[in-house]
């Protein structure tokens, strides 16, 4: 197990019991706006071009069986959770990364 795999089970058992998860559409502001690091993890998977970007720093963040339990939080919020996992370097590439995508 990785230790961002280790690190996200970790946040799984803080987190509780699965959440129950539903396909629900974006928000339309959510859908207008260039991906940035203050949408969830969640919402960063469901925009194509945002989810290769977690997967570039964060391999097998979208497989994660603990998805449920962290897909509604940010980067931020799983940071501390993550046990050194996700880390402000991390949080930091990822956002020099998106906002480097092309606009909308």
């Amino acid at each position: 197990m990785t230790k961002f795999a280790a690190a996200l089970a970790a946040v799984a058992l803080v987190a509780g019991a699965p959440l129950a998860v539903t396909a629900a559409p974006l928000p339309v502001a959510v859908q207008d706006a260039k991906p940035n690091i203050g949408w969830t993890i969640g919402e960063l998977l469901e925009n194509e071009e945002a989810a290769a970007v977690l997967e570039k720093h964060l391999p097998g963040v979208a497989d994660h069986p603990a998805r449920p339990n962290f897909e509604g939080m940010t980067l931020e919020e799983v940071a501390p959770l993550s046990d050194g996992a996700v880390t402000q370097d991390i949080i930091d590439a990822i956002d020099a990364d998106l906002k480097a995508l092309p606009a909308g």
